[in-house]
């Protein structure tokens, strides 16, 4: 499993995320202190506090085209 945080500060940038990470198979999550959401879910996402960074866990170790995919969003 990888972790990283992410800052997705605008509605914009939450759209172009979920368009970034639904090209790829994985399973992730959000997380946003306690509360975790699937990371290809734009609802779940604005359910969250994005005033904040917020972590995506990837559970795959092989992902770094996601990585490299999603280096404006990262911290």
């Amino acid at each position: 499993m990888k972790s990283v945080t992410l800052n997705l500060d605008t509605a914009e940038s939450v759209k172009h995320f979920v368009n970034v990470v639904n090209k790829f198979d994985y399973d992730m999550d959000l997380r946003s202190g306690r509360h975790v959401v699937d990371a290809k879910s734009i609802l779940g996402i604005f359910s969250l506090d994005l005033s904040t960074p917020v972590v995506l866990e990837v559970f795959s170790d092989n992902c770094g085209d996601l990585i490299e995919a999603l280096g404006p969003f990262i911290d």
